[in-house]
């Protein structure tokens, strides 16, 4: 088989995603410049205010933390994602797109506000351990994880290689708890799953955007490529993905443009006006193409989604997706910490903005009902980018009548939907992507027959 290998596209660092990811759309920058010092004439205030609480709070306060708590401040007040990262949270998120850091290797969600499973990473310390797909973690260390969020879990669970940690986990049909001691080691995410739906027809997972994802795909592809009958089609999921590294939404939706526009910048500097193109190359890449997407698909997902939608190249299927069309610039700083500022939006190939407005589907098909969750569940997974305080507005358009009523209907829509690991007869989404690739296979065959 011909390799599917495209070249790779020199791009600066760019951050295209909701919590996670490092690269969603800016640039990575040495330092950052000073600003003239006409401009800080009206930093008197905050100066005077600062001394006032330092000496009249209840309590001694240092000035470090009131700046942090000033500077964190002033950046959220511009948008939800620009943000001042410490230098544990930046070696965090430096840790996130490498796809690699110190933990137990446990993929985790919340269903129904319990922490649960969705599986273990082979070769890991929890998959040594025993730990299996569906159960539910009801205590880390001696705190119980009720309500405790899913960041906040995997913030206690993630740490040192050869540092240990225990857990109690409720398995069903087991009526007691399992106490297991884990010893954490350097856990490799992921990010690229595959598997054969039926003969012919090819499943890929594509859970997060980091540094190899598209070499990820590619091997993906030529496996699948190089079974019996070849790849007759292919469903790509983003379902759930927050996004990551823009280098890599455009280097994956190469793999399958031969040509054209992927994404473009636009932001208040030169630097953030940038377009991205495909390559063309000698792979063969026409087997009919599903994406599957819903409300947990942002950014990084969304540009794949929107520039294989304007270019015809696949038929997107799900529910509507998150709406992040901003791109974020990490701004390292001198003490290793560093500014995530959103610097610019981006558009789809045909100049759509999906900011606060996300990508629509070209065929509408729920999650399992029996998946959803309770009511409570779902009014709490259904959160876009149109919800969050402070968010940019789409400045292509206001909404109209019609659109805010479909906002509304869609907000019962939860946005949690199965990853494609369980069986197609329990993932309503999957099983339609994969019935839609065999009726295009036949229609193919009909139209060659009478062309015959």
């Amino acid at each position: 088989m011909r390799s599917m290998t495209k070249h790779g596209v020199s791009l600066s660092i760019l951050l295209v995603g909701i919590a996670l990811g490092f690269v969603l759309a800016g640039q990575w920058v040495p330092n950052v410049s000073a600003v003239p010092r006409q401009d800080y004439e009206t930093l008197e205030t905050f100066t005077n205010i600062l001394s006032i609480v330092k000496k009249n709070y209840v309590e001694d306060v240092e000035t470090k933390n009131l700046v942090n708590g000033a500077i964190n401040g002033m950046l959220t007040s511009l948008d939800p994602h620009s943000a001042y990262l410490t230098p544990d949270l930046y070696k965090e998120l430096q840790m996130d797109t490498q796809g690699r850091f110190g933990g137990l290797g446990i993929e985790i969600t919340v269903r129904n506000g319990v922490l649960t499973v969705v599986s273990p990473i082979e070769d890991t310390p929890a998959f040594k351990a025993g730990v299996k797909p569906g159960d539910m973690i009801f205590k880390i260390e001696d705190d119980f994880t009720k309500d405790m969020t899913l960041v906040d879990a995997v913030k206690r669970m993630r740490g040192p290689k050869g540092s240990k940690i225990n857990l109690s986990i409720k398995r069903e049909g087991n009526p007691e708890l399992i106490n297991l001691s884990l010893t954490r080691d350097t856990i490799r995410v992921q990010s690229v799953r595959n598997r054969t739906l039926e003969p012919g027809y090819g499943y890929i997972r594509l859970a997060q955007f980091q540094e190899r994802s598209d070499r990820d795909l590619q091997r993906a592809l030529e496996k699948m490529a190089a079974e019996k009958g070849g790849l007759k089609g292919l469903v790509l999921d983003l379902r759930n993905n927050p996004g990551g590294l823009l280098t890599q939404a455009v280097r994956i939706s190469d793999i399958f443009l031969d040509s054209g526009l992927i994404v473009y910048t636009d932001g208040r500097i030169e630097s953030q006006k940038q377009k991205f193109f495909a390559q063309k190359d000698a792979s063969s890449m026409d087997f009919p193409l599903v994406v599957l997407v819903n409300g947990g698909s942002a950014s990084a997902s969304e540009i794949v989604a929107g520039a294989l939608q304007d270019h015809k190249r696949a038929v997107v299927l799900g529910t509507k997706t998150f709406g992040k069309g901003s791109v974020q610039t990490i701004l390292p700083l001198d003490d290793n910490s560093a500014l995530r500022l959103t610097t610019a939006r981006y558009f789809t190939p045909k100049g759509r903005s999906i900011q606060a407005t996300g990508i629509v589907p070209d065929i509408t098909v729920e999650s399992t009902p029996q998946q959803d969750g309770k009511p409570e569940d779902r009014k709490r997974q259904s959160l876009r980018e149109e919800n969050l305080p402070g968010h940019l507005q789409n400045q292509q358009q206001n909404p109209s009548p019609q659109e805010l009523l479909d906002r509304e209907r869609e907000k019962q829509i939860p946005s949690s939907a199965p990853t494609g690991d369980e069986t197609i007869d329990n993932d309503a989404q999957l099983k339609r992507a994969l019935d839609l690739l065999k009726s295009w296979d036949v229609f193919k065959q009909v139209v060659q027959k009478k062309a015959a």
